[in-house]
């Protein structure tokens, strides 16, 4: 596995399915900024038609659409549309993520737990979800709501000092001593 953050603002998502696991997809990825996100969906459920407005396409997508995409995720499908969909996404190059169908997935969605542009995640590669659930739960004590306040007081100060002229290790230098004299990690 490679962990890595992607800026969704300029890429292509598409979302396909109806389900509580199809909603929260939807609901973490506009969480996290996706500015063009495709959601497909037939016969979709009231919360599903709610929560995607006008982004909802109620029909599968075609291979072209799924081509288009960057990213797509799939939930609460039959097993044989995700094995369609999986296999039109890896010939066209679209990382997939088949919820909980782990031969199907391109890459795993780890347990996230935000704050404000702060992002601590918890992956067992796909292993043991209820592992990953239980390690959010852990973080979500240990970092508290007030972490997205923090983190903009950091970067505030941080941008400061670089105006200043502070080197790289001289900022990590600087951030540490705000995070010790505030006992934020104590």
């Amino acid at each position: 596995m490679l962990p890595i953050i992607l800026d969704v603002t300029n890429l292509t998502l598409a979302i396909i399915g109806s389900g509580p696991q199809a909603r929260r997809r939807l609901q973490m990825v506009d969480a996290a900024g996706a500015a063009f996100v495709r959601i497909y969906a037939e016969q979709a459920e009231a919360e599903m038609v709610e929560l995607a407005g006008d982004r909802l396409i109620e029909t599968w997508p075609s291979e072209a659409e799924i081509a288009a995409c960057h990213v797509v995720y799939v939930a609460n499908v039959e097993d044989a549309l995700a094995e369609a969909i999986t296999a039109i996404g890896r010939a066209h190059k679209t990382l997939v993520n088949v919820e909980d169908v782990k031969p199907l997935c391109d890459f795993h969605v780890p347990a996230i737990v935000r704050r404000g542009d702060m992002l601590l995640t918890a992956s067992t590669g796909g292993q043991s979800p209820g592992l990953a659930r239980r390690l959010k739960t852990s973080l979500e004590e240990h970092y508290p709501a007030q972490w997205s306040e923090r983190l903009e007081i950091l970067a505030r100060k941080r941008e400061q000092w670089r105006k200043e002229g502070a080197a790289f290790g001289e900022l990590i230098s600087r951030t540490n001593q705000v995070i010790d004299d505030e006992g934020w990690l104590s």
